[in-house]
């Protein structure tokens, strides 16, 4: 976990859900009240959030006391308890709807994942997520990637060189792009990987000839162009397929070879996972 990101989403988020007071806790219950409430689990899936959970906790009153039962990455069913928190009845009235939020979309995004990976077992390839996440979430989203099993691609425009379609029509084609950006890194004392995308058989055998990168991305190939695309490759680099590919279809993409697999779904359009947080 990155305190820094996670303390200032905390903030951000408190701040736009409180304004200037929680107006129906403070004018219903009398200052100082105590009690508890549990996190209890409403739909099968895979538990994410929790460690977050705390940190929420924490930074709206440090004086919480919770109680965890179940950990980021666990298997969960209806019924069980994630944790129980205990303390001012404000404090967790404050934090209910920000840890749901988290916690229902996370756990979504790691069960989605785990999914995808359990029918990735008996092959070699690993599923990737994307840039396709929300806005200010993207940490989150792709923290329960990982939870899920997953592995996350680049965090951002900053970390990685990945040239695509219109990076190379731009650049004039796939040799000027790549000589392009293999300068730019020299140039600016940069060592990032440099991922490629190609669109058909031709703009492979471009790159083939022109070397000069760490990563492949075959886009939108269908499954008989997409195996022959790996023949092609044949290990001389890292191979990622994407394009279409869902939970329906994954094993077949797996099949061709590919060691990655990347999937926008796994964050942009993904299934909360129900959860609640109820008084006890």
């Amino acid at each position: 976990m990155d305190k820094k990101i996670v303390d200032l989403f905390i903030k951000n988020a408190i701040a736009e859900d409180v304004g200037d007071g929680d107006h129906t806790s403070l004018s219903t219950i009398t200052a100082g009240t105590q009690g508890k409430a549990k996190l209890i689990v409403k739909e099968d899936g895979i538990l994410a959030g929790v460690e977050l959970a705390l940190e929420i906790f924490n930074q709206i009153d440090s004086a919480l006391k919770v109680n965890v039962l179940l950990t980021d990455g666990t298997p969960v069913k209806y019924g069980e308890i994630a944790f129980a928190v205990e303390g001012s009845t404000h404090s967790i009235l404050l934090a209910e709807r920000l840890v749901l939020n988290c916690m229902q979309r996370m756990s979504g995004i790691a069960t989605k994942t785990n999914r995808i990976v359990q029918l990735l077992k008996p092959y070699q390839t690993k599923v990737l997520d994307t840039r396709k996440t929300t806005p200010g979430l993207r940490y989150l989203e792709k923290w329960a990637v990982v939870i899920g099993g997953g592995v996350n691609h680049r965090i951002g425009l900053y970390d990685m060189i990945l040239i695509k379609d219109n990076h190379v029509d731009y650049a004039g084609g796939i040799a000027n792009a790549i000589k392009a950006a293999n300068a730019y890194l020299k140039s600016n004392n940069k060592n990032l990987a440099i991922e490629i995308e190609v669109r058909n058989i031709d703009e492979l055998k471009q790159v083939l000839a022109e070397g000069n990168v760490d990563r492949i991305l075959i886009d939108n190939f269908e499954l008989p162009l997409l195996k022959e695309a790996v023949e092609l490759i044949n290990g001389r680099f890292v191979t990622e397929a994407s394009g279409g590919i869902v939970e329906e279809n994954v094993t077949a993409y797996a099949a061709c070879g590919v060691d990655y697999i990347s999937m926008g779904a796994l964050t942009h359009s993904v299934k909360s996972l129900d959860l609640s947080l109820k008084a006890f």
